[in-house]
């Protein structure tokens, strides 16, 4: 079984530090790594657009990576960025970022205060499936993000769709003040 908290994903790295899917694959003997399938500027999907607070028709910036874990896909990540913000940052330009994009968007004063998460559960598109080594139709889970900074901007919307099997999602939730 393979469990994931979103925390660490929300969190910059240290200078030098691994990005952090990297870092939780290395942790249980396995290898995480990712490869990048496009960097777009395009419309994204309405949800995505209501998300970032984007008019309609507006442009926004599409990463679009592949995780694997050992080597095998088991997720495709689409993040998106208002294009005000990733525009000549290497958000808009194909190639990894050292230590991941929250490491970057941090340093550009956009840390995580707060995330919004919905996951959902349905078939894969024939696409989707195709790219995760799946059967057309098969269940995934579809975990879709928004990140706002202190001040309630959102800076970020990702949908990641997961292969299901195995995966085991985990939550902290800390209300009031923390000891």
């Amino acid at each position: 079984m393979w469990v994931v908290s979103s925390v660490e994903y929300l969190s910059p790295q240290e200078a030098g530090e691994a990005d952090a899917w990297s870092k939780e694959a290395a942790a249980t003997g396995r290898a995480g790594t990712q490869r990048l399938r496009d960097v777009a500027v395009a419309v994204p999907p309405p949800a995505v657009a209501s998300a970032l607070r984007l008019n309609p028709g507006t442009s926004a910036v599409v990463r679009r990576r592949t995780m694997l874990l050992d080597g095998q896909p088991v997720e495709l990540t689409d993040s998106w960025y208002p294009t005000e913000i990733a525009e000549g940052t290497a958000l808009a330009a194909k190639g990894k970022i050292k230590g991941g994009a929250v490491t970057l968007l941090a340093s550009m004063g956009y840390a995580v205060h707060e995330a919004r998460e919905d996951i959902t559960f349905r078939s894969a598109t024939e696409d989707e499936a195709a790219e995760l080594g799946l059967s057309a139709g098969t269940p995934v889970i579809v975990l879709s993000r928004t990140c706002l900074n202190a001040e309630g901007v959102a800076f970020e919307a990702s949908e990641m769709v997961m292969i299901a099997e195995g995966r085991h999602l985990r939550y902290r939730l800390v209300l009031g003040p923390q000891r």
